[in-house]
């Protein structure tokens, strides 16, 4: 594993982003983990966290691309701290764009649209905290092919949750990539998670121990992704 991906599953757990225990999910499934992005919250962990996504987004689809996209809301600050990274360790300057959920009516920057305007020819790649069911995609993909002529390079999360999305058989994330066309990654999956954590100290305490690593491997007996 990257080291920078170690370091990342360590990030969420220390920020309190990454949980185990017992959790009931929007979609009324009983999950051991959870996961909050909106724990983000002090301007170091802003900054890290725009480091890591611009790490994964290299190595993942490189750097080949004009602006990063986010979607409302989760997304808009992740756009901005992943065009700072990418700015911060690859010295590449990309732009950033969110959609608004209502469109503003006057003004400069009036639109449905923040951030810089998307020209013809802009290549996107649009990042989100976590996908469970494509439904954020659905709602702005529309948005984006409707602003300008662009190509979406790929869609970067922080965590593939790696359970089944709408279909039932294949992950949210791999569900975008089919229906939609473009690669789709994360900084990080939870087989990956529960590697780096299992019977491992954090913060000077178990995360992942025998009891919570087999909650984890029953969840994916039922839920996990073929």
């Amino acid at each position: 594993m990257e080291a920078y991906k170690q370091e990342f599953i360590e990030f969420m757990v220390e920020s309190d982003v990454l949980k185990f225990g017992d959790f009931t999910l929007k979609s009324g499934r009983k999950s051991p983990f959870f996961m909050n992005a909106g724990a983000y919250v002090t301007g170091d962990q802003l900054h890290r966290l725009g480091l890591y996504y611009a790490q994964a987004i290299n190595d993942r689809f490189g750097l080949d691309f004009d602006v990063v996209f986010g979607p409302a809301y989760k997304g808009i600050p992740l756009s901005v701290i992943t065009a700072m990274g990418i700015s911060e360790l690859y010295g590449k300057q990309v732009r950033y764009c969110s959609n608004r959920k209502e469109a503003k009516d006057h003004g400069a920057d009036a639109g449905n649209l923040l951030g810089t305007e998307l020209r013809d020819g802009d290549r996107v790649i649009i990042v989100e905290d976590v996908t469970t069911s494509g439904k954020s995609i659905e709602e702005t993909h529309p948005i984006l092919m409707a602003a300008a002529n662009v190509e979406v390079k790929g869609l970067m999360v922080s965590l593939n949750r790696m359970e089944v999305g709408k279909g039932g058989e294949k992950c949210a994330l791999d569900e975008v990539a089919d229906l939609y066309g473009f690669p789709t990654a994360a900084i990080v999956d939870m087989a990956e998670v529960t590697e780096c954590l299992h019977n491992r100290e954090v913060r000077g305490r178990v995360v992942i121990d025998d009891a919570i690593k087999a909650a984890i491997d029953a969840y994916y007996e039922q839920y996990g992704a073929k």
